[in-house]
């Protein structure tokens, strides 16, 4: 390989949430941190030459993105999802989670029901909730170890409790799911039905493995893209988390218009200008590392299967089809959510995100980050298996 994803950089006493803060979040200083879904993989030498050569001109006043950021973040959907978007479509916003909590307040008023499928993502729970409005779950349902969605669940809470608006996940984590074209089709065609609005949370769509095409939302059909948001940035797939930049395409000028009226209402303009830089430099640029990137993690995917089956078998993978994310069943330890943490945190020594925190359906499981040099994969799981034996 041309980078090496093997060199372990030491992240500690750089005020990352990764390793800085186990103290202050209630765990130990020595902890292994697997947690949090940023990689301990330094980003593309293009983006720092590129961040490098800002930092040298030495001014930060406000800025934005010109023709050349547009044209960038257009041919790389273009290229990989065959879709084709318009300038005009374009919201910048410092972050994902950001635009869900302006289009919960945009599209809904307080009181209203927001749809979502657990277990996902949990700050998709806090922006409905904390924005004053009710979670409306349809769980996905899970066989043989395999998720999918229950459709017929999810159009009767649409309609007993009178949804409007519905958060997507797509790819979906924690669980790993790749939708296919014709669940998100369904999907659509049940919400156009209902008059639900869809807000596609589609920031893990540069991970998907092998056989499992990532298909944009809005590429269904003019009546899906006119039904939609699309939420994407760069900072899964380059490592750019702490710079926030995320762009959001809203294909309907209605929707658009209501979406830019709440964010002016936050008080927000302009993103940041190293955000910008790196974002243009990641899409021009980028595209060689993140492939042999993806190669990468598809071995530590291959490895931490085959030490589960040889070592761990009473511990489940859930056979992911994207994200770099790990699903993990320790239903078979027979253990409550109160011992399964003190077996992962005081045993095993390590920080993994607990499944419960994505919803009730996610209890019992665990989410595990293996964007990780594979040393600190083996590693995390000697431990684990340490304490289990023990």
């Amino acid at each position: 390989m041309k980078y090496d994803f093997d060199k372990v950089v030491d992240r500690h006493g750089t005020n990352c949430l990764k390793y800085d803060f186990a103290i202050e979040r209630g765990k130990p200083a020595d902890i292994l941190p697997l947690w949090v879904a940023d990689m301990d993989f330094q980003t593309a030498p293009a983006i720092l030459e590129r961040l490098e050569e800002t930092v040298k001109h030495g001014i930060f006043g406000y800025s934005d993105g010109k023709e050349g950021y547009f044209a960038a973040v257009q041919n790389w959907y273009r290229e990989r999802f065959g879709w084709e978007t318009k300038p005009e479509w374009l919201v910048k916003t410092p972050g994902v989670v950001f635009a869900l909590a302006a289009a919960v307040r945009a599209y809904t008023k307080e009181g209203d029901g927001v749809l979502l499928q657990q277990p996902v993502y949990y700050p998709f729970s806090e922006v409905i909730t904390d924005n004053g409005r009710k979670v409306v779950n349809s769980p996905l349902k899970i066989t043989d170890g395999y998720y999918t969605m229950d459709f017929d669940d999810l159009e009767t809470k649409i309609v007993e409790n009178k949804v409007k608006l519905f958060l997507l996940c797509s790819p979906h984590n924690p669980v790993g799911r790749v939708w296919s074209e014709e669940e998100l089709r369904r999907v659509g065609e049940i919400c156009l039905r209902h008059g639900v609005l869809v807000v596609s949370d589609e920031i893990h769509s540069d991970f998907t493995r092998e056989g499992h095409p990532h298909t944009v939302f809005a590429k269904l059909g003019a009546e899906f893209e006119q039904n939609c948001l699309i939420c994407t940035a760069p900072s899964k797939t380059f490592n750019l988390a702490g710079l926030q930049i995320s762009n959001i395409f809203v294909p309907n000028p209605e929707l658009r218009k209501k979406l830019l009226k709440e964010i002016a209402a936050a008080g927000y303009s302009q993103v940041g200008l190293m955000g910008l830089v790196a974002c243009q430099a990641a899409y021009e640029e980028g595209a060689e590392w993140l492939a042999q990137l993806k190669a990468y993690l598809e071995e530590n995917r291959k490895f931490v299967k085959a030490y589960l089956e040889e070592h761990l078998p009473e511990i489940r993978l859930i056979e992911p089809e994207g994200t770099y994310l790990l699903w993990l069943d320790f239903k078979a330890l027979h253990l409550n959510e109160k011992e399964l943490e003190h077996l992962i945190v005081d045993k095993a020594h390590l920080w993994l995100d607990s499944g419960a925190m994505f919803g009730p359906d996610g209890e019992g499981f665990e989410r595990i980050n293996i964007a990780c040099p594979r040393a600190t994969v083996e590693k995390a799981l000697k431990q684990l298996e340490a304490a289990i034996r023990g």
